[in-house]
């Protein structure tokens, strides 16, 4: 009779242990997610086709070294019932991590001896202000240093094309720059013996909605 009453008590608990445990898996599945909310703004830049290209240069001659970055988030603004009003204010954030210049040896030692020598710089960040209907400026972080970069732009039906030219020495990048030529002290050897890496960089950003 004992064996019976045991049995039937070990039986409840295991009842009772695996009705628990059911009832606790809906909780798991109900969490809430917060869904982003779709833009209604006529142009947004987080719906756009976003390309931003690079031009570096070496050699004394000047040879041209073209590279993107692949990735770009939108972390403030950047909406608009026009074109100038969505960039107007956007503010940006660029994941090093992102660059692409077709040669994956490159990339990385860009990623390490230039980009990784800089202080805080896993982001460069940034600011679009439109100035008129051509100008305008994006105030760009970078290596901990925050400068003005001018641009001049265009609007084409629903594309967006800016340029512009910055010199890397204005970011105290001078450092992480030399550290990239002497890394690559033959590839950016010209045909006088001479490996340089020249501080200017030419962007090219086209967005189109």
């Amino acid at each position: 009779m004992k064996k019976v009453i045991i049995l039937s008590v070990l039986v409840a608990l295991v009842f009772n242990f695996s009705a628990c445990k059911s009832e606790k898996k809906p909780e798991y599945s109900k969490e809430n997610k917060v869904q982003e909310k779709k833009s209604t703004a006529a142009f947004s830049l987080k719906n756009a086709k976003n390309e931003i290209n690079f031009i570096a240069y070496k050699t004394s001659e000047k040879v041209p070294v073209g590279g993107q970055f692949k990735k770009v988030n939108i972390t403030s603004g950047g909406e608009g019932g026009t074109i100038k009003e969505a960039f107007n204010n956007a503010e940006f954030s660029i994941p090093v991590s992102s660059i692409f210049t077709k040669d994956t040896s490159r990339d990385y030692k860009i990623k390490k001896f230039f980009f990784g020598i800089m202080e805080n710089t896993k982001l460069l960040s940034g600011k679009f202000v439109i100035e008129n209907d051509s100008t305008g400026y994006t105030n760009l972080k970078m290596n901990g240093v925050t400068e003005k970069v001018p641009f001049t732009y265009a609007i084409d039906g629903k594309t967006f094309t800016m340029n512009a030219t910055m010199d890397v020495s204005n970011w105290n990048a001078i450092k992480a720059l030399n550290s990239l030529n002497t890394v690559c002290k033959d590839l950016h050897k010209g045909a006088d013996g001479v490996s340089k890496t020249w501080s200017e960089v030419t962007l090219n950003i086209k967005s189109t909605f």
